[in-house]
C-alpha cells in the first residue's frame, strides 16, 4: 500500500477527480495553457515565478523540521523505491500522470490545513534569504502574499491537469462512432520518428515538460509549508504525514528526473537527512 493511499483514507476518504476547470487568474497563463510564455504554444519553457535571494546578515536558527524528533517522524519506514518504481506493463507517461494528479490532490489537502495561518504570510518565503516572486504580464517579478501565490499555482495546475490536450483521458488510437470503435492513425504522426515520454499512451510532446513545471511549483508549496508553517503542522500532529508525503514526492521526482537539483536548495538539509536514513537507497539522482 502506498503512502498516498494511506493518507487518502485519513484526510480524503471520498476523494475523486473533479472535472471542473478553474478560471484563468490575473497574470496567469492564458487559455493557450503556456506556462509563463507568451507564444501560446503550450510549452512550459519558462516560469510564471522567479526565485529571489536576499542576503542573510544575522545567524540563522536551525529549522525545526530538521531537529529531532521531528526529522525522524514518518508513517513508513525504509526507502520508497518499491512504491515509486514503474510497475511492469504500465506506460511511463500513464504512471507519471497518475502520480502527478495524486500528489496535487494531497498537497492541496496539506495546504488547506495551514490556510488559516498562511493568510497572514506577506510573502511566499522558503526560509531565510529565499522568496518566490510572481511574474506579471510585463514579466517583472513582484512579491505576493503566500496565500495568493499558492492559489495561483494550484489553479494553474488544475487547469493543466484538466486540459485534454496535455493530460488526455481518451484512448489514443480509437474513435467512438455510433457505438463502434474505429481504429485511427497513431497520435502525433507528424512528429515522424521522434519519441518522448508518454508518446505510446497518447500524451503530447509537451507532457513531460509540463509535469516538470508542475513538480517545480508543488515543491515550492512544500518549501513554504516547511519553513513557515511546520510549527503549525506539529501542533496538528501531522509531521509524520508531511514528512512521509514529502519523502515520497522527492523519491518519485528523482526516479523520473522531474526536479532540477538547483530547485531543491531550500529543503536540501531535510532531503539530505532522508538520504542519510536510507529512504532514497537504490534511487537514482536527477541529472544536474
Amino acid at each position: 500500500m502506498s503512502f498516498l493511499n494511506s493518507i487518502g483514507r485519513k484526510f480524503n476518504p471520498d476523494g475523486k477527480r473533479k472535472g471542473s476547470k478553474a478560471p484563468p487568474l490575473p497574470n496567469m497563463p492564458g487559455s493557450s495553457g503556456s506556462f509563463g510564455g507568451g507564444s501560446g504554444n503550450g510549452t512550459p519553457s519558462s516560469s510564471t515565478s522567479s526565485v529571489v535571494h536576499r542576503p542573510v546578515t544575522q545567524g540563522v536558527a536551525r529549522p525545526l523540521f530538521i531537529c529531532k524528533p521531528y526529522v525522524n517522524s514518518h508513517l513508513l519506514k525504509g526507502n520508497f523505491k518499491t512504491i515509486v518504481v514503474l510497475p511492469k506493463h504500465v506506460d511511463q507517461g500513464e504512471w507519471i500522470a497518475l502520480n502527478t494528479f495524486e500528489f496535487y490532490e494531497y498537497i492541496k489537502l496539506f495546504y488547506t490545513t495551514t490556510l488559516e495561518f498562511c493568510a497572514h504570510c506577506k510573502t511566499m518565503s522558503a526560509g531565510p534569504g529565499t522568496d518566490y516572486y510572481w511574474l506579471g504580464t510585463d514579466r517583472q517579478p513582484r512579491p505576493l502574499p503566500a496565500a495568493t501565490y499558492i492559489e495561483y499555482v494550484l489553479t494553474w495546475i488544475n487547469n493543466r491537469l484538466t486540459d485534454e490536450t496535455v493530460f488526455p483521458t481518451r484512448p489514443p488510437n480509437s474513435l467512438n462512432t455510433g457505438g463502434q470503435t474505429q481504429i485511427i492513425g497513431a497520435p502525433h504522426a507528424a512528429q515522424g520518428g521522434q519519441t518522448w515520454v508518454g508518446k505510446e499512451a497518447g500524451f503530447p510532446p509537451t507532457f513531460f515538460p509540463s509535469c516538470q513545471a508542475i513538480f517545480k511549483q508543488m515543491f515550492r508549496v512544500f518549501a513554504h509549508i516547511y519553513h513557515t508553517h511546520f510549527v503549525n503542522i506539529v501542533h496538528l500532529s501531522m509531521e509524520a504525514h508531511l514528512n512521509s508525503f514529502f519523502a515520497h514526492f522527492i523519491m518519485f521526482s528523482r526516479e523520473f528526473s522531474l526536479l532540477d537539483p538547483r530547485d531543491l536548495e531550500p529543503l536540501k538539509p531535510l532531503i539530505d537527512a532522508f538520504d542519510e536514513k536510507g529512504m532514497s537507497q537504490g534511487i537514482k539522482n536527477a541529472p544536474a
